[in-house]
């Protein structure tokens, strides 16, 4: 089963608001038939610490007003790489070398993209 309507909107609100604070990339992934805890990952990557956590908290301010509370927050000491868990979806921001490192989209790459409505590549 696809990702619910309350997910995709979920997850376009946190791309909106990693957007707003000029992430370097922002990706969508429909993970719901892979994983029964949560329906989007949305991956995002900033070129500073200072703005992974930038990102984080207007993410968290712009989900907190459709409703969604974060159910776990993970990371965010080193500012290198948050996890965000918010249930229905789950946001990673993460520093460009930890993003470039780990390669999440690679590693779920049977997953279909999802279109978020902002650019995917930020153009430097």
């Amino acid at each position: 089963m696809p990702a619910t309507e309350r997910s995709l909107d979920l997850a376009r609100t946190a791309a909106r608001a990693a957007d707003d604070k000029l992430a370097t990339t922002v990706a969508g992934i429909d993970v719901s038939e892979q994983l029964a805890l949560t329906d989007v990952f949305v991956i995002v990557s900033a070129s500073t610490d200072r703005q992974v956590g930038a990102i984080v908290d207007e993410v968290e301010d712009q989900l907190r007003e459709r409703g969604a509370k974060p159910i776990r927050r993970e990371g965010e000491r080193d500012g290198r790489w948050v996890l965000l868990d918010f249930g229905d979806i789950v946001v990673h921001v993460q520093h460009d070398e930890e993003r470039e490192f780990y390669e999440l989209e690679r590693l779920w790459k049977d997953c279909p993209e999802i279109d978020l409505g902002v650019p995917k590549r930020r153009d430097a």
